[in-house]
């Protein structure tokens, strides 16, 4: 295959990602963006391959087998994973997106001829040790940064911040060492000091991610997203693979511009999240409002109130993911439309696990596109609103974020669910949030909490009504 048809077949690769880019910007369009990603990725992979000149049949047998292995434990995960579990799966791919750049940066090290990274002398590129170090410092972050953000959404480690002190001081040090050994690896090509500066990038991942808490999971996520495109466009210029740098400064940049729309959606400083910092501070243990009476109800309490509303806001959380209940939801919101209830969807930005995690499960429960709205769009709304409906969502609920100076989380927009007639609040217990603090909302006057799980409460409202 000539160079031309696989600069040409690179570019239709590059093109399709970008238009896959645009579907996924929207619910209504993401299938068919993931559509498009995956005929361009098809495309790259396969120019990439026959672009090789591979002479042993054999080697093309082993491609073969490295793609059926991998597929199809790619397929099987794909079929049992539940999508409450999907934002550490999210987390899983990144590590293995940073631990591909490490390898493919460790191969072309030690066999510069094979990659043509060589020069005269047998000695590798200037150019090419600075990618190779860069690919190696980010990959490596973002492989360890990754499993500690998966050990705390599984569930493996506390999801509390661990904080000591000294804690950004020793990661600054470690952040300058590790660009000095950079430096130092690109002027003399040591293999030694190319070792350390693995092993230590490795462990910045580490230490970068471990004071973050649950609550600042959504932005943690989209950081390492951009961690790992950058990774990946770094192999790209190792392998001098046209495709591999143009997706991976596609995921880099998009990954960066969304986790600073999430900072802005959290009140949050975009460069605390890049150096570590981010949630370490804000997270804290429940502050003890002493015993304050709370009004509960039951499942034939909430139908009534609704089927006799004119309207509904209902305002999902991760709750609703943990419980799978997004369809008993968008039954209940069948139900109350046919009874002539005004029924709409509040989602804030940083709700669930992701970027985007309950839109994801409201799509998937056929929820209809047009009665989902986000913070900026709905939140005018609850204020005219009859009946607010809170299922699993917590911290974006906190009317402290609005009204107390001396929250952990003032400050961050929240939905203002306070402000509509009743509120409905679905929660197993009165227990704080990922950000440790209490929730105000369960107090209020306006407030009826219905204690138990989401989806079977949800099924009982249905029942009810």
């Amino acid at each position: 295959m000539s160079a031309n048809i696989v600069a040409l077949l690179y570019l239709v690769s590059a093109i399709l990602f970008i238009l896959a880019l645009r579907g996924l910007s929207s619910p209504e369009s993401s299938r068919r963006g993931n559509i498009l990603a995956m005929i361009g990725m098809t495309i790259a992979v396969a120019t990439t391959v026959v672009s090789l000149h591979i002479t042993h049949v054999t080697s093309y047998g082993a491609i073969l087998a490295a793609v059926v292995i991998g597929g199809g434990i790619g397929l099987l995960i794909a079929f049992r994973i539940k999508m409450a579990a999907m934002p550490q799966l999210i987390a899983a791919f990144h590590s293995l997106v940073g631990l591909a750049a490490v390898l493919v940066a460790a191969a072309a090290f030690y066999h510069p001829e094979a990659y043509g990274i060589a020069s005269a002398s047998g000695q590798i590129e200037t150019a090419s040790r600075i990618e190779m170090a860069l690919g190696i410092a980010i990959g490596a972050i973002t492989f360890s940064g990754s499993v500690v953000a998966f050990a705390k959404l599984q569930a493996l480690v506390s999801g509390n911040p661990v904080v000591f002190p000294g804690q950004h001081i020793l990661n600054l040090i470690l952040g300058l060492v590790a660009i000095g050994l950079i430096g130092f690896f690109v002027k003399t090509q040591s293999t030694e000091v190319f070792w350390i500066m693995t092993a230590l990038t490795f462990g910045l991942g580490f230490l970068l991610i471990i004071p973050i808490g649950g609550a600042d999971m959504p932005v943690v996520i989209s950081m390492l997203n951009s961690y790992s495109g950058w990774a990946a466009a770094a192999t790209g210029f190792t392998l001098e693979n046209t495709a591999l740098i143009i997706t991976g400064a596609l995921v880099g940049s998009s990954g960066a511009i969304l986790s600073y729309i999430m900072c802005r959606a959290m009140n949050r400083s975009f460069f605390s999240v890049i150096l570590g910092g981010f949630g370490g501070e804000g997270a804290g243990p429940a502050a003890n409002k002493g015993d304050r009476p709370v009004k509960a109800g039951s499942a034939e309490d909430a139908a009534f109130i609704m089927k006799n509303a004119g309207s509904v806001i209902i305002v999902p959380g991760y709750g609703m993911a943990v419980a799978l209940a997004q369809h008993a939801v968008r039954e209940m919101a069948d139900i109350l439309k046919e009874q002539g209830v005004k029924v709409s969807y509040a989602i804030h930005p940083v709700a669930g696990r992701m970027p985007g995690h309950m839109n994801v499960l409201l799509a998937e429960a056929n929820v209809p596109y047009d009665d989902v709205f986000e913070l900026e769009a709905i939140n005018s709304d609850f204020r005219t609103t009859d009946v607010a409906f809170v299922i699993g969502a917590n911290d974006v609920t906190n009317p402290a974020a609005r009204d107390d100076p001396s929250s952990p989380i003032y400050g961050m927009p929240i939905l203002d669910v306070d402000k509509a007639k009743t509120v409905l609040f679905v929660k197993r217990s009165l227990a704080p949030g990922y950000a440790g603090i209490d929730n105000d909302l369960f107090y209020n006057e306006n407030t009826m909490m219905l204690f138990g799980d989401a989806k079977r409460m949800t099924e009982e409202i249905v029942k009810a009504l």
